[in-house]
């Protein structure tokens, strides 16, 4: 699977440690950086790993900054991306079981690099289950999108 990863600087240090993790189960990372900790803006590594995931150059993508929050929050501004905020392992397979995620978002000063890299892997190595209540619920997320980027009547 190619994965696309960013981070800003609060994410940097984790970001480094899961692209190595995620070579080390076979999959083809592509990194949109940052590459440094001095301060730079989230927004500005969400999108390109969005925009990559959105077009199918990435089959899913994973952010990290601090918290998670902003990365999550942005990546969920990006039509078609599902982005969850997970710090713990449950909440990663039901992200992906029941809302079929595409992007995952964490945060470094929340978890530390072990409970990352599991979080990761049962992620990376759960199937949507494909039910129909999951599908209907997803498909109204998306009509949600589609409603949000048409023309409002003010009456």
């Amino acid at each position: 699977m190619k994965i696309a990863i960013g981070a800003d600087h609060g994410g940097y240090r984790l970001k480094e440690e899961l692209a190595s993790f995620i070579r080390s189960l076979g999959h083809e990372i592509e990194d949109v950086g940052c590459d440094c900790e001095q301060s730079v803006d989230y927004p500005d590594y969400a999108l390109p790993v969005c925009e990559r995931v959105k077009s199918g150059k990435a089959e899913r993508g994973i952010l990290v900054c601090g918290t998670g929050i902003g990365m999550s929050i942005a990546a969920n501004k990006t039509a078609g991306i599902r982005c969850a905020l997970v710090h713990d392992t449950f909440s990663a397979k039901a992200t992906r079981e029941h809302n079929d995620t595409n992007v995952l978002a964490m945060g470094e000063r929340v978890i530390g690099p072990g409970l990352a890299q599991e979080i990761v892997r049962i992620w990376l190595e759960t199937p949507f289950s494909e039910e129909q209540r999951h599908v209907g619920r997803i498909g109204k997320v998306m009509k949600l999108e589609e409603n949000a980027s048409s023309p409002s009547t003010v009456i």
